[in-house]
């Protein structure tokens, strides 16, 4: 597993130490708190992101913008859809501010090199959004929860400003979330058209085919179902070119340790700390009494395609967007991305993980039991 980042961070370490004559290999696992987020030069530029269509972020998106552009004298990215929100693009006080952003396009405009950090308004779609924008190093971000979950939005919206200066000034732990390189590669078949003698054009020539390959980077999983047909899922899972199993249900999730909080869980995953370096494998309503969600390393290669008894083709999405069939000659290949999200920490890793599966998931909710006393002992 390897990590690409523009600041320096350094999650394990290795190291020789000699004892008496003999060479001991020892390993230094960091605490996850001690990650820390340090700028080489301060920042100049900070990409922020708003969801789309809710009123109820138009007001803190407006006081946000302008607190960088007038306080900090950042220079400030925005979607070009956010500003065409009527709401925006009709406020006459605000529009000479919107006069100094800088706007851009989703898949048509590269700020991978532009951008020094990000802030999110919204949920936890607004992180993952962010994370599709980048298909290598990502910028550290910064998200506030402004949604209805908010699991992997710790900070509050009440106090930005001193936040927000916080991490200008690379005052700030972090977390390292890992992603997924997934590429999908598919069998496009053409019918080649013959001509006979008489120049007649027959349509059942030969067949040739075509490899078409696309690649995605992914933060919380990616899920391969079997769309609106009622037949089960058949599809074959490979682990290093070697075949592990046949996923005969509703589908197969393949996720991170940050998704395995997200349709992991509720599919009856266990939740992994974004700290381990881990990819998660869990069936969807598996037809089988004894297909219980594993564990596998970060640096294995996986590989799904459809059996060659599947009765029905498949659907896979990543993160939730761009949603596509899978047929028969078509492979998904997943491995751990050397790009990972650096997710800013409002505390630390383990602190903020912990209150969110607190707050958000209500974990391990229980009416305390009663304190038993030395008379109701004799009973």
């Amino acid at each position: 597993m390897c990590t690409t980042m523009k600041f320096n961070q350094c999650v394990l370490q290795e190291s020789a130490v000699k004892h008496d004559e003999n060479k001991v290999w020892k390993w230094h696992i960091q605490d996850p708190a001690s990650q820390r987020l340090t700028w080489n030069k301060p920042p100049k530029s900070v990409l922020v992101i708003k969801k789309i269509r809710d009123a109820s972020l138009l007001e803190p998106f407006k006081e946000l913008c302008i607190f960088l552009t007038e306080m900090k004298n950042l220079i400030v990215y925005v979607e070009k859809k956010v500003l065409e929100d009527p709401a925006i693009s009709g406020d006459e006080n605000f529009g000479a501010i919107t006069k100094k952003f800088c706007t851009f396009r989703e898949d048509l405009d590269d700020i991978s090199n532009r951008v020094d950090f990000i802030i999110c308004l919204g949920g936890d779609g607004t992180l993952l959004y962010a994370s599709s924008l980048f298909q290598e190093s990502v910028p550290p971000v910064m998200a506030f929860h402004l949604g209805s979950l908010g699991f992997l939005t710790p900070f509050k919206f009440d106090t930005y400003q001193s936040q927000v200066t916080q991490i200008i000034e690379g005052n700030a732990a972090i977390v390292l979330r890992s992603r997924l390189k997934v590429r999908v590669l598919k069998e496009n078949w053409d019918k080649k058209a013959r001509v006979d003698e008489k120049g007649i054009i027959l349509t059942n020539g030969d067949i040739e085919s075509s490899r078409k390959a696309v690649q995605y980077q992914v933060l919380n999983e990616v899920v391969v179902d079997r769309g609106p047909s009622s037949y089960l899922s058949n599809v074959d899972l490979f682990l290093d070119g070697h075949l592990i199993t046949t996923v005969q249900g509703d589908g197969v999730i393949v996720s991170t340790p940050t998704g395995s909080t997200a349709y992991a869980v509720a599919a009856g995953a266990s939740m992994i700390h974004p700290n381990v370096p881990a990819i998660m494998i869990t069936p969807i309503c598996p037809h089988s009494l004894s297909f219980r969600p594993i564990v596998v390393p970060a640096g294995v290669e996986l590989k799904i395609m459809l059996s060659r008894g599947a009765r029905n083709t498949a659907w896979v999405s990543f993160d939730g967007r761009k949603r596509q069939e899978i047929c028969h000659g078509d492979s998904i290949t997943i491995t751990t991305s050397c790009f990972p999200v650096p997710s800013i920490c409002f505390r630390d890793p383990v602190n903020d993980w912990f209150e969110s599966l607190a707050q958000c998931l209500h974990w391990n909710v229980r009416k305390k039991q009663n304190y038993l006393s030395s008379e109701d002992e004799e009973f």
